[in-house]
């Protein structure tokens, strides 16, 4: 069995917190200093138990790599477009795909039943083949992209973690495992992982821990990459507008380059520059005027957007207009997943997370879904980073014969992909540079 090489990956990190929801009230939550003795579970852990389980929970049959990504897309934009109704027009939105698929990839070893069928259908792909795909990303060695995941739980003996679970999580997602008191002290160092992991970008991702929280699965994921042609100052035009979603005119700081790869369809143009070493690119697509990003988005399906970042037009020069811009975003997501199809893993009388812990004070399920990223694009390159917490309860310039324009002058739709599956690895919406 393959052994997942420890990444850090692309400014995300998705934490999945299990707590319990037959509360303890005569404790509040958890902030700030305190001292907390953490022990790493995973130190000379015996490995044998989990080969005899490992067919059933990966088994790689009939996999395609092709339909899981073309599916993994389609969650994405889904995904993306609840996120834009949620958070509407004005508001630039951010979310990174990939640690969100692979926080859940490392939640669903816990899940059972329905809980598991429910989590299969809204990702489109079945358990195994998700494993299979995130391995790609555990086994990259790439700079770019780097993951890193782990999972703290409580010492308290109320709560009883199922070993098979643990051990799958080490051996797919490379996850340390932490036991811990859960005081004040473990929610500082909780955040100092995520920030370590992210390089910075994420600095604080949990502010509290609640009186019954039992358990926290972490994915952290970075992203910093240079152009593989850099803006020099020529560049830079500085006397440029941008017409936000609100119609506002806002002036901003316009990169300007020719590019080689031409992106368009009925509704939306745009174009691919691509990172050195060309196995990441950042695309853009900009609606038509009459079309705007959500309702291009609401039309964009997963083997769409997969057959236009695989075969872009190169019979012509794009002359690409592209904002300097930075920003971060924050969304909590378990309104949108439950709209998606996730449904019993948010109700207390329906969850089945058995194969994961069990409760003396009752069932466990999920409660909030806490996402966070960054990024900036800029004249050397793009960095980027997120953070996702799920939180869990009990019941309680060569010569070309055409040429285009692309101005992204006014609200568009942009990625970061992983050129080799043509996956979104972050997908996010510029809608204002103020």
């Amino acid at each position: 069995m393959r052994k997942m090489k420890s990444i850090i990956v692309l400014g995300l990190v998705f934490c999945l917190s299990i707590s319990l929801v037959a509360c303890n009230t005569q404790n509040g939550p958890l902030k700030g200093q305190g001292k907390s003795e953490t022990k790493d579970l995973m130190v000379n852990r015996n490995k044998d138990v989990i080969y005899c389980f490992t067919d059933e929970i990966v088994g790689d049959d009939g996999y395609d790599e092709s339909k899981v990504t073309a599916a993994l897309s389609e969650f994405s934009l889904r995904l993306f477009e609840e996120n834009i109704k949620a958070s509407g027009e004005e508001t630039n939105v951010l979310i990174s795909p990939t640690s969100i698929v692979t926080a859940l990839g490392m939640t669903s070893f816990g899940a059972k039943g329905d809980t598991l069928s429910q989590m299969e259908d809204v990702l489109g792909v079945q358990r195994g083949y998700l494993t299979q795909h995130n391995l790609k990303y555990s086994d990259n060695d790439a700079k770019e992209l780097k993951l890193a995941n782990s999972i703290w739980f409580t010492n308290d003996e109320r709560l009883t973690v199922m070993d098979e679970f643990l051990q799958f999580n080490d051996e797919f997602y490379d996850a340390a495992v932490y036991e811990t008191a859960f005081n004040a002290a473990t929610c500082d160092s909780i955040n100092s992982w995520v920030e370590k992991n992210t390089n910075g970008m994420i600095k604080e991702i949990l502010d509290e821990i609640p009186a019954d929280a039992v358990m926290y699965l972490i994915n952290a994921l970075v992203f910093e990459a240079e152009w593989a042609e850099e803006y020099d100052e020529t560049q830079i035009r500085t006397d440029m507008k941008f017409t936000s979603s609100k119609g506002e005119e806002q002036r901003v700081d316009m990169m300007v380059s020719d590019e080689s790869a031409y992106l368009v369809d009925e509704n939306a143009k745009g174009f691919i520059k691509y990172y050195k070493g060309q196995k990441y690119a950042f695309a853009a697509l900009l609606p038509n005027k009459d079309v705007t990003v959500s309702d291009y988005v609401k039309n964009l399906t997963g083997e769409h957007l997969q057959e236009l970042l695989a075969s872009p037009y190169t019979g012509g020069m794009v002359n690409a207009y592209l904002p300097q811009f930075s920003y971060e975003y924050d969304v909590e997501m378990s309104d949108l997943l439950e709209n998606m199809g996730m449904k019993d893993a948010f109700d207390g009388t329906k969850a089945d997370f058995s194969a994961m812990a069990t409760s003396t004070r009752g069932n466990i399920f999920l409660n909030r879904v806490i996402h966070k990223t960054f990024i900036e694009v800029s004249p050397v390159g793009t960095k980027a980073g997120a953070a996702t917490i799920v939180e869990a309860m009990d019941e309680c310039a060569p010569w070309y014969d055409e040429v285009y324009v692309v101005r992204l002058d006014r609200p568009f739709l942009y990625m970061i992909v992983d050129l080799e599956n043509n996956m979104p690895v972050f997908i996010g919406a510029l809608n204002s540079v103020e």
